[in-house]
């Protein structure tokens, strides 16, 4: 479709997308005075219309006249957002840069905007002092230190990472710090259905409490530490408790999604040789669930499935234990033996060394087996890194991702949140329709995550009408190809927020490719390598077609 210049747009052209008369001559007088002011094509124009003019309520047609029309001409990927000096320069990266950025560019710095590309050079180039900073800035903690951040080492392909650390991540994820307090907000959720009631809400402090409980079940069931144990339930606040706890135990999550049917569920318990399973079932489902685990567990291992009943007892059946009750109860019962788990009681923290597993994830098995990818202890480190550095996910943020902990974005969440000290957003039902959107506005999201599939149905069903995004800060977007126009409906549903596009991959636990606040956004387009990481185009006899990718840069 073929779209006329900003300055050629009448008060007729806009009232023809449905707008009364009134409304549109005002726009249009708004309009002609920053077209005055700015031109009628310059980057600076559109932020100025976005900012100003695009309000949500508007027909999404206006939207996509002031957009073509301003880059009409312009030429491929024209920026749809643009970082301000004075705002960007309070993000989490930019105020490293304002604190050091002369200490780490030298004399090359000047800004964090315009030392952006050298300092994505330089966290390649100079892997120790990069993520020292940034893991300082995290306030992540080891038992036992690092000996260097990056080692040579020709039996780690590329090195190996923080030789000689040992940590536990989810007690991380549980300190109080700099970054939080006891009664700071952690996860916030809401249940489908439930659109008119409050949001729940779990402090720091209630947060731990829980964990504790479940890694002292867990300790109890006398599985070996190392064990590898299942997660097979949707992602909400229970599957997070259940996660944190397993991890703090010193045990290896193995992440299932809760879609999968009973065939590929076992395909993944006997990859993993998971030991024991934790699945939810619904009130009254309990015989026919029973059938179904039975289907999936050999003789060997446990199911400990929490029931919305909150019923709790020992059921034994052809050898196969069925343990189940909530973990919210303030004991376990197994066997004839009643362990006392005393709520407040803290769990100390099982510490590893780094390249210890703490994760099994897996590929999607549409091509065959499906392939298990682990996680070591250094993984979610790259994730809340890549949260802090791209999204800029801080204390203070709310953090809303719809995925599930059988796909890597569901830990990717846990831990971009958490060890960032900010809130993780759940909501306890289908995120397709209206009562998600409402969840969005209601816990004030600040950084939202998606699929374009996702956004898609949104658009189509106009279900964000009448809700306000307003307080998010930035979408992030991963999965699939993006489309332009849907992504710029998107952006207009929050006043014109960026969207950080987020590309990697399971094996690394984050992305390689990604977006920036001190960047210039364009629409369904990467600005940057990750920080850390150099990107090479290879041709077909292995050797780099150019010498590094290097991060987008836009001139006016």
């Amino acid at each position: 479709m073929s779209y006329k210049s900003l300055d050629a747009i009448s008060s007729a052209d806009i009232a023809a997308l449905g707008l009364p008369s009134e409304v549109a001559d005002q726009f249009h007088q708004s309009l002609s005075e920053i077209v005055r002011n700015y031109g009628p094509a310059t980057p600076e124009t559109w932020r100025q219309i976005s900012n100003q003019l695009l309000l949500p309520e508007l027909p999404f047609s206006l939207h996509q006249m002031m957009y073509y029309g301003c880059y009409r001409g312009f030429g491929p990927d024209p920026p749809a957002w643009i970082p301000d000096p004075e705002r960007e320069a309070s993000t989490n990266v930019g105020k490293l840069l304002e604190r050091r950025g002369k200490e780490f560019l030298g004399p090359r710095y000047k800004d964090p905007i315009s030392s952006f590309l050298e300092f994505q050079e330089f966290s390649v180039s100079n892997p120790e002092a990069y993520w020292r900073s940034i893991l300082d800035e995290m306030s992540v903690s080891f038992s036992v230190p690092p000996q260097c951040f990056l080692r040579e080492d020709s039996s780690h392909p590329g090195g190996q990472w923080l030789p000689g650390a040992h940590l536990n991540p989810a007690r991380n994820c549980l300190s109080s710090n700099g970054n939080r307090t006891l009664d700071d907000v952690m996860i916030v959720w809401r249940d489908e259905g439930e659109d008119t009631l409050p949001l729940k809400k779990m402090t720091l402090n209630e947060l731990r409490t829980e964990v504790w409980l479940v890694a002292y079940a867990l300790e109890s069931i006398g599985l070996d530490k190392g064990s590898a144990i299942a997660i097979d339930m949707p992602m909400d606040v229970n599957s997070v408790v259940i996660y944190l706890a397993i991890v703090l135990a010193g045990y290896v999550v193995v992440s299932i999604a809760d879609s999968f049917a009973p065939n590929e569920i076992a395909a993944r318990l006997r990859i993993s040789k998971a030991k024991a399973i934790f699945t939810q079932i619904t009130e009254g489902c309990w015989a026919g669930a029973e059938a179904t685990l039975g289907e999936v567990m050999d003789d060997h291992r446990m199911i400990i499935a929490s029931r919305l009943a909150r019923l709790y007892g020992d059921k034994t059946d052809g050898g196969t234990r069925f343990v189940f009750g909530s973990f919210l109860l303030d004991f376990i019962v197994r066997g004839d033996k009643s362990i006392p788990l005393y709520r407040h009681v803290e769990f100390v923290a099982v510490e590893q060394p780094v390249d210890a597993f703490t994760n099994i994830l897996f590929s999607s098995g549409t091509t065959g087996e499906p392939k298990a990818i682990p996680w070591t202890l250094a993984t979610p480190l790259k994730a809340a890194a890549d949260g802090w550095c791209h999204m800029d996910i801080r204390k203070g943020d709310i953090v809303a991702w719809p995925t599930n902990l059988g796909w890597m974005m569901g830990p990717w969440l846990v831990y971009a949140s958490l060890l960032n000290g900010a809130s993780m957003a759940l909501y306890n039902g289908s995120p397709l329709g209206s009562g998600f959107a409402k969840f969005v506005q209601d816990a004030k999201i600040t950084m939202l995550g998606v699929i374009p599939s996702l956004v898609r149905t949104w658009k189509t069903a106009n279900c964000t009408d009448s809700y306000d995004w307003s307080a998010i800060r930035c979408f992030g977007s991963t999965g699939e190809a993006s489309n332009v126009n849907e992504y710029l409906w998107l952006m207009g549903r929050a006043q014109y927020k960026p969207i950080m596009e987020y590309c990697g991959g399971t094996e690394i636990g984050g992305g390689f490719v990604s977006g920036s606040f001190l960047q210039p956004q364009s629409l369904a387009t990467f600005s940057t390598p990750a920080m850390g990481c150099s990107l090479f185009l290879i041709g077909n006899d292995g050797i780099p077609l150019v010498s590094t990718i290097q991060p987008y840069i836009w001139k006016k």
